[in-house]
């Protein structure tokens, strides 16, 4: 049956979906189709100066169609009439407020303008002060319901962002039923479903971003919400206390799904899950290995068995929650906000005047020239320092509030030398996510990198490798997360009997190790720990200015 299956990965980035179609018995991707956000990419519903991103359903609408046809034009008949199952994964945590049937409050005619009836995406930090109650407010329980989410509540998190919105607009707060991930409400989309109360959440989101655990029986009492605001009262007790892992069906095709993308209606659709967690699926994650996605932010995934952590909680984290990656497993959780972005920052800083004169990006290659000239500088103690916070802190400790500094710059300072100490910068956030890990007693084999600066940065890699003290393997695909979806999908479908077995047939394997070298390993040592001192100053520096 496997031979002749086939099956849809769907993965929504923060600026585009990009679909593949994958045999289901060796995982090869047999067609792919890239969709960019339109009303996302003209910088609609944005405010980047108030931390405001937000996403128009109609984006994803148009993205989850125009990307799955691209795909099924680009393949035989056979292969479309054997497709046997879909996976989705989405960034998160990207919620959105809904009404009684399901539908995203931006979809009606009312709303159809309002930032705040759409999808607020995961680097939306308009909700810091509502992370901030959260967190207060929880300390006055017996019951520490943060004890599964590394202890703090963050900003970028589905709690925090609720309450902001209804605290914000008095029209969506009277037409708001619910509150829905994306990755939960595209598999109930594509299965036809009309009824907010039947919507199957995953329990990746549920327990990695709404504090759902199986030790609470579920969500934390509505009692727990509703005494922080009256505001969030019914939502809590709304919500189902069954969740699902990503490798159950949600159900099949609905009729008009189907004839729209003409499929036939017998094909499964995977629960959702967020991109990281199955990007480590795709990438081939083994106990004890730090998976990382490298895009805009990181997103690092671990996975254990759930009988030798028992009874370890890891501060600082963004969750360790059973069967959010592979059931069976717990799956730990952390990241650092800004990543690519860091990179991509520095790159419009310097292409601004260009840019602004041709309105269009002049030099494609440039971050490749800046590693190449950032590769021979001979770094010293003194070089330039640059601390990775530039959207906040994610990981360890959860912190929007802090920024991102460089610090040592002086005139004879360039842009290869300050690039280096940005990129450097990100590399000694990493190394903070691995010593948390280690401090709190969970073991760090190596790591696996997956995502584009993984496969295309081979100073940024090399680097890491250094500075961290591990090998970093590099996953051979170019699309992990699709492709992990695409082996939930398979799973979902009953091609297999667990993901695992899916991981073992579809998995594409590792092109590149890194090694650590030991030539800067003291340099890199002593700047970690001006890193650490530089980083607690801004700590201070913040919490004396609030």
């Amino acid at each position: 049956m496997i031979n002749t299956s086939w099956v849809i990965g769907i993965d929504f980035g923060s600026d585009s979906v990009r679909t593949i179609i994958a045999d289901a018995n060796s995982g090869e991707e047999i067609a792919t189709s890239l969709f960019y956000y339109p009303r996302w990419k003209a910088g609609l519903y944005c405010n980047p100066s108030a931390n405001q991103f937000r996403q128009h359903p109609l984006d994803y609408l148009e993205g989850l169609e125009n990307s799955i046809r691209d795909c099924l034009n680009k393949v035989s008949i056979s292969v479309r009439e054997n497709i046997k199952g879909i996976g989705i994964d989405t960034t998160g945590s990207s919620p959105v407020a809904v009404d009684k049937s399901g539908s995203p409050l931006a979809l009606l005619p009312a709303f159809a303008e309002n930032p705040n009836a759409m999808f607020v995406l995961w680097k939306d930090h308009t909700a810091v002060k509502e992370a901030a109650e959260i967190n207060h407010h929880a300390k006055k329980f017996p019951v520490n319901y943060l004890q599964y989410v590394g202890g703090i509540y963050s900003s970028e998190w589905y709690w925090a962002k609720l309450l902001h919105v209804l605290r914000s607009d008095d029209a969506v707060r009277n037409a708001c039923y619910t509150w829905v991930e994306h990755c939960d409400w595209i598999p109930f989309l594509l299965t036809g479903g009309s009824d907010a109360n039947k919507i199957k959440r995953g329990v990746c989101s549920a327990g990695h971003k709404a504090l759902w655990s199986e030790d609470f029986n579920g969500f934390p009492p509505d009692s727990f919400f509703s005494s922080l605001d009256p505001l969030l009262k019914g939502y809590a007790a709304g919500l189902s206390t069954k969740v699902y892992t990503a490798d159950q069906p949600a159900g099949t095709l609905s009729p008009s799904w189907a004839a729209k993308l003409g499929l036939k209606e017998n094909v499964f659709v995977a629960v959702g899950a967020f991109d990281a967690h199955m990007g480590a699926v795709g990438g081939q994650i083994e106990p004890y290995f730090l998976s990382k996605v490298m895009g805009t932010s990181t997103c690092d995934m671990l996975v254990a068995p759930a009988d030798e952590v028992k009874g370890k909680l890891v501060k600082g984290i963004c969750g360790q929650v059973d069967g959010s990656v592979i059931p069976g497993m717990v799956g730990m959780e952390a990241g650092q906000s800004a990543f690519g972005d860091a990179y991509a920052w520095f790159k419009n800083l310097l292409t601004w005047p260009m840019r602004m004169q041709s309105q269009k990006d002049p030099m494609p290659d440039l971050i490749d020239m800046l590693s190449k000239e950032a590769e021979k500088i001979n770094v010293h103690e003194n070089s330039e320092l640059a601390i990775d916070w530039f959207n906040g802190r994610r990981t360890p400790d959860a912190n929007q509030e802090l920024r991102g500094a460089i610090m040592g710059i002086n005139l004879a300072s360039d842009a290869p030398e300050i690039f280096r100490a940005v990129a450097e910068s990100t590399c000694f956030g990493a190394k903070a996510i691995v010593d948390r890990f280690i401090a709190e007693g969970i073991q760090i084999k190596g790591l696996i990198g997956l995502g584009g600066v993984a496969k295309k940065s081979s100073f940024i890699m090399q680097m890491m490798a250094d500075i961290t003290g591990m090998p970093i393997r590099i996953h051979k695909s170019e699309q992990t997360c699709a492709l992990g979806a695409a082996m939930f999908a398979a799973t979902a479908a009953g091609l297999y009997k667990n993901v695992e077995q899916a991981m073992a047939s579809m998995g594409k394997g590792f092109e590149k190790t890194y090694f650590p070298e030991k030539k800067r390993k003291m340099i890199y040592e002593s700047r970690y720990l001006l890193y650490k001192k530089m980083g607690a100053s801004i700590e201070n520096l913040t919490l004396q200015s609030e």
